[in-house]
């Protein structure tokens, strides 16, 4: 069984970009994370590091509890960004979560820029691919569409049967067309579609692959 990172390791890991993965360290702690399989090294300049799936999944877990003392202390702002999928009980709002909203969004153009093969930003990734509901969601309030609140109008992202593909939600067909423009321009196939039983209409998006 493959031992769990180092403290210190552990501390890079959890820095790393909430959405492209992006690590900052030393040359000594990134070589570490590299020959354990964590992260890789970009052949393309500026030859950053990036986590691997299996970087991401430590990422994700839960971490070991920890003494009350550290537990207690003050953490720096690098929690996941998660993007709004409509409907959170009490979403965050003000500048702050603008500029976290500009600055994901950026990352993710990024991403898409190191990992397509030709360097394309225009269409989604793999990451996104694999992200489907959260990827939608940050194209659309990136945009500057508001996003459903407990009892508020506004977009929402699910999940759908299909399983390349997500499903947005609105409250009327002005906020489905904004929303189909928006994914269209962010690199997505958008139509709209009628639910056979409650009769209401939906957008059905997936990422586009050329």
């Amino acid at each position: 069984m493959t031992r769990p990172p180092t403290a210190a390791q552990r501390r890079v890991i959890d820095a790393a970009d909430p959405v492209t993965g992006r690590l900052r360290g030393t040359e000594a702690q990134l070589a570490a994370l590299v020959g354990r399989g964590l992260a890789f090294r970009h052949p393309r300049p500026p030859h950053d590091h990036f986590l691997t799936p299996a970087g991401h999944r430590i990422r994700e877990a839960e971490p070991e509890a920890e003494p009350a003392a550290v537990v207690d202390a003050p953490r720096a702002e690098t929690g996941v960004f998660t993007a709004r999928v409509g409907g959170e009980e009490e979403p965050d709002g003000g500048p702050s979560r603008v500029r976290e909203v500009h600055s994901a969004w950026q990352g993710l153009l990024e991403l898409r820029r190191m990992t397509n093969p030709d360097g394309a930003v225009d269409r989604p990734c793999g990451w996104e691919r694999t992200h489907l509901v959260q990827a939608a969601a940050l194209a659309l309030e990136a945009a500057g569409h508001p996003p459903a609140g407990a009892d508020a109008g506004g977009y929402r992202v699910r999940a759908s049967p299909q399983p390349d593909a997500i499903a947005v939600h609105g409250p009327d067909e002005e906020t489905l067309r904004a929303c189909a423009a928006t994914l269209e321009k962010a690199g997505w196939h958008a139509s709209e579609h009628t639910d056979p039983r409650s009769r209401t209409r939906y957008l059905l998006a997936s990422p586009r692959r050329v």
